[in-house]
């Protein structure tokens, strides 16, 4: 098996940037930093490299010293953890130095520095997560990490009840990166997560709401959200009945299309499509304003079928908003079977109109301020939308000049 990664065929591994920083850190002492986590992992499944993290035997205090004295930006961004932030030629990179764990206490914990590249690898939470890399693209693999990122594997490091009474989050980052990640589900920590499951409760409503996000972003999390169901950790994170029909045949339909996957919309249909529910869930999971908003219209939106009139759907677009309507045309889709390729494709090609008439026109006009004014735009605008916004700013002032609706 490959111990290696060749620079040559990883262009975030040669980039100036990258090569700066490790070099800056690797100065004085050779092999004192390495790349680990997401890059190290997706560069030996083949995937794309965003984010580059690297640990060092430094401490913060001497790590930091060797960044400046290389020229680079160092921000104190977690310092209290252990770690810096580095910036070389604009983009960021996040130095940690080596950790074990003293004391855990399910989301939080005690750390120590240390030298140990093994007892750093320990405290992780999966195999193929605590690989690392070196300079010279030479990989570091205490828990054979590399088999399992190559068949698809996720599984803890060690006992998965320890690793998950360290951090009860970790029962949710086991299915987010089976969602995107995973080919098979390991048993073990399957039965570990559906055993400690309800520990989930005691984690924030925001750090919860942002994994189940993440996982819902994957492109096809099937494998995951079966596994969950399976363990009934859904029900614990999720009130009310679920229906995984809709979701799963939403998953389908996204497949092999030129559809962004929506985890919003996947939400809204484990729920049914049901607004109560939504609203409850919204609630609980302290949802922003604009998703609030978003989740809602969804909702709300007339049930447009696949073969709706255009004036219809521009009617509603109006109303609701493209990505409303979108969405609710997509979730029809997946309840009901029937497509809605036709309608969405129009959707893309249609922009939203805007009413031709203000305020300041009917004034202008000769209009009152007051209610009236308001009541009368209203009436206009109504007009306006049942023309299938074909009256102009002049046939609308002549209307309201006439006294017509």
């Amino acid at each position: 098996m490959t111990a290696a990664l060749d620079p040559a065929h990883h262009a975030w591994l040669r980039a100036g940037a990258t090569r700066r920083v490790l070099g800056a850190l690797n100065a004085e002492t050779p092999d004192a930093a390495r790349i680990v986590g997401g890059a190290v992992r997706n560069a030996i499944m083949g995937r794309p490299v965003d984010d580059i993290d690297i640990v060092t035997t430094h401490t913060p205090d001497a790590a930091s010293a060797l960044l400046e004295a290389a020229g680079l930006k160092v921000v104190p961004t977690g310092i209290e953890h252990g770690t810096v932030t580095a910036v070389a030629d604009g983009q960021p990179f996040e130095v940690t130095t080596l950790r074990k764990d003293v004391e855990t206490f399910g989301r939080r914990a005690v750390v120590a520095f240390t030298t140990d590249w093994a007892e750093d690898a320990a405290r992780r939470d999966f195999r193929l997560n605590a690989i690392y890399c070196g300079a010279d693209g030479s990989l570091f693999d205490p828990f054979c990490g590399i088999e399992d990122a190559r068949a698809g594997r996720i599984v803890f490091i060690g006992e998965p009840r320890d690793r998950i009474a360290e951090d009860h989050l970790r029962i949710l980052r086991f299915y987010r990166f089976l969602a995107w990640y995973g080919d098979d589900v390991d048993r073990d920590g399957q039965a570990a997560c559906a055993a400690m499951a309800g520990t989930l409760k005691a984690l924030s409503a925001e750090r919860v709401w942002k994994e189940l996000k993440k996982l819902l972003a994957a492109p096809d999390p099937r494998l995951a959200l079966e596994a969950m169901q399976e363990g009934h950790v859904l029900e614990v994170l999720i009130p009310g009945a679920l229906d995984f029909r809709p979701l799963l045949s939403l998953i389908n339909r996204d497949r092999g299309k030129a559809r962004a996957p929506n985890p919003l919309l996947r939400l809204t249909a484990l729920a049914g499509g049901d607004e109560a529910a939504m609203t409850a869930l919204c609630e609980q999971m302290k949802a922003s304003n604009a998703e609030k908003a978003y989740i809602q219209a969804v909702c709300v939106a007339p049930d447009l079928a696949g073969d709706a009139d255009q004036s219809a759907l521009a009617r509603a677009v109006y109303e609701f908003g493209s990505e409303a309507i979108e969405g609710r045309l997509r979730l029809a889709e997946a309840q009901s079977g029937t497509g809605a390729v036709e309608a969405l494709n129009f959707l893309h090609g249609f922009e939203r109109p805007v009413f031709p008439v203000k305020g300041r026109d009917l004034l202008e006009a000769g209009f009152a301020r007051g209610p009236e004014l308001g009541e009368r735009l209203a009436e206009l605008e109504q007009a306006w939308i049942e023309s299938g916004f074909a009256l102009d700013r002049v046939a609308l002032l002549e209307r309201a000049k006439r006294g017509e609706a």
